[in-house]
């Protein structure tokens, strides 16, 4: 039919108009909405600005796709709601995700397959992690005209669930799932993203909030050494570790305490008016034994 008949004929007209149905239309795609997120990225060179902190340990003359090629395929992969990396697969063909990606749909090569994409997920070790988030902070910076006088950063973890058994993943019985617990900031003032780690799904510690806090903010006085920068975060948040490095360097908190009544009594008025010792183990001491 497509190579013999330009269109279905035999169709029942529509206000007066001809009806036709075609079968050249060619390789087609439902994720056109990628093109605009890829200009939306080229213009902010994200992708190459992630690769230059990666290390490639590859042949240089046996390379067919680039890191810069790789990150922007699995960036525009997530946007479009292909979180796995098996998705590869089944698009790496597809017309719109090379055109983003910088292939001519027809002509060029496929872009790279899933065992290449989870090769690349595993390529960065700690310090290229660094890296990397120092080169959001850098973008951060960039997309100011002007070097503020004030900025306030917005530190708080999310819920990001599993399906599988990825490394890393544990239990968070706030959540009631199993999950990672990546930590993100973004600028309060204009809700610009500054940083995001991706970490185990468990509450971080005080010292981990200290350490992130101290590199962020490192890679943002790099920029503009005299900026006023202020922490706003949640009661988990509020550890001594994290405050003490704030107090030690310049840098002003706004923490959200967990609401306590410390004037709460500890004994309550029992039947017939006589006090009662709260909680488990009436009658007994605190710490005396059931026998």
């Amino acid at each position: 039919m497509a190579d013999h008949a330009p269109f279905l004929p035999g169709l029942s007209p529509l206000a007066g108009k001809p009806v036709q149905v075609r079968f050249d239309a060619g390789r087609l795609t439902s994720d056109g909405g990628i093109l605009m997120l890829a200009e939306i990225e080229r213009s902010l060179g994200i992708a190459g600005r992630l690769a230059r902190c990666i290390e490639d340990p590859r042949a240089p003359e046996r390379v067919r796709h680039g890191l810069a090629e790789m990150i922007r395929f699995r960036a525009l992969l997530i946007a479009a709601g292909y979180e796995d990396a098996n998705d590869c697969d089944a698009l790496r063909a597809d017309p719109a995700f090379k055109i983003a990606v910088g292939r001519l749909p027809e002509s060029e090569a496929d872009l790279c397959s899933q065992p290449t994409i989870s090769r690349l997920e595993n390529l960065p070790g700690p310090m290229a992690l660094k890296r990397m988030m120092a080169a959001m902070v850098e973008l951060f910076c960039d997309s100011f005209k002007d070097v503020p006088r004030r900025i306030v950063l917005d530190i708080d973890d999310t819920e990001d669930r599993v399906h599988g058994g990825q490394q890393l993943a544990l239990f968070h019985a706030h959540y009631d799932s199993r999950c990672f617990l990546p930590i993100h900031i973004y600028e309060a003032t204009t809700g610009k993203p500054v940083a995001v780690i991706l970490r185990p799904g468990k509450t971080p510690s005080g010292a981990e909030v200290a350490l992130v806090l101290r590199h962020v903010v490192k890679a943002i006085r790099a920029r503009w050494p005299r900026v006023e920068i202020l922490i706003r975060g949640d009661s988990h948040y509020a550890r001594h570790e994290a405050l003490t490095w704030c107090e030690r360097n310049r840098v002003g908190y706004i923490p959200r305490v967990k609401p306590e009544d410390k004037l709460r009594p500890r004994r309550q008025p029992g039947p017939q008016g006589q006090g009662r010792r709260s909680g488990r183990g009436r009658g007994r001491e605190p710490g005396s034994g059931r026998g």
